[in-house]
């Protein structure tokens, strides 16, 4: 079985690299983060071409994140326990779609979805930015962070052998070799203050470890469109496949598609890759896709 998870910043803007990329990586499950789009507004059929289900969540024209899979997926949510909201509420869409609330009576923000595939739980999770050191959205993020540390502690103790991945975009460059970009500042800048490291540390001794740096020990996964980052490689590190050990003996290798932020409108992000000793259930039922 081949994962990934790519934030792909706008899915309308890139449907068809998406699809494409999908098609001839030969990926069954792709998390998706940054989709900035209700569910009336996501290009499904696309996808539903090319062989793969879609299952989303977004609010309006930021945040969302969604899974395309090629294999079924069950057992859907779109938050975890605790999770904080912020903001103000988000207007329900044409479709009626609406945010939930957090116990203070905040929106929760299209940040988070999970399924099961295979036996295989996976999330697809958009952290939030922080915005800068000391920003109500900074405070929100730590605690967003915590709340999830919390949730996945209590996950792998009621089930010690769940083959569990946490991935997306984290913001948050764990090791000073994960931030590339010089405007970003230790003391200053979000993404490398030593709180939001710290909360990352403290998701994986939760009982997750990056599965991919492991195998691929440098690259960036993210350039910012400005000041030529991605030609100068001033790039930063912050999307992950974050797994428990039952996932991370399954992984047989891993990649960080740098290609894909070249051509035509790329994300600023690109795909983070793994494979697994897994046969899909339904292997031989796949479609067959030319092109």
């Amino acid at each position: 079985m081949r994962i990934a998870t790519w934030n792909v910043n706008s899915i309308r803007a890139r449907s068809a690299r998406v699809v494409d990329w999908l098609v001839n990586a030969d990926i069954d499950v792709l998390g998706m983060q940054e989709i900035k789009c209700r569910p009336h507004q996501f290009p499904i059929e696309a996808f539903e071409a090319a062989g793969y289900e879609v299952h989303l969540h977004g609010l309006n024209q930021w945040n969302g994140v969604a899974f395309a899979s090629r294999l079924p997926m069950t057992d859907i949510v779109t938050s975890f326990d605790g999770m904080p909201g912020f903001g103000k509420p988000a207007t329900p869409g044409p479709d009626g779609v609406g945010p939930e609330f957090d116990a203070k009576g905040l929106p929760l923000e299209a940040r988070v979805i999970g399924g099961t595939v295979d036996g295989i739980r996976l999330f697809s999770l958009y952290a939030p930015n922080g915005r800068a050191v000391g920003d109500p959205h900074y405070d929100y993020k730590l605690e967003w962070f915590s709340r999830l540390e919390a949730d996945v502690r209590s996950w792998l103790a009621a089930e010690p052998g769940l083959p569990l991945a946490l991935m997306g975009d984290f913001n948050v460059a764990p090791l000073d070799e994960d931030m590339g970009d010089p405007s970003h500042i230790v003391g200053l800048s979000t993404h490398i203050s030593p709180a939001e490291r710290a909360a990352f540390a403290s998701l994986e001794s939760a009982g997750l470890e990056d599965v991919v740096r492991p195998l691929v020990p440098t690259g960036y996964t993210f350039w910012d469109y400005k000041q030529l980052r991605f030609p100068r490689n001033e790039g930063m590190r912050i999307d992950f496949i974050l797994g428990s050990p039952a996932f991370a003996e399954l992984v047989t290798g891993a990649s960080i598609e740098r290609e894909q932020r070249k051509g035509d409108a790329p994300s600023d992000h690109v795909p983070v890759v793994v494979d697994l000793d897994v046969e899909p259930e339904d292997d031989d039922d796949r479609p067959m896709i030319f092109g």
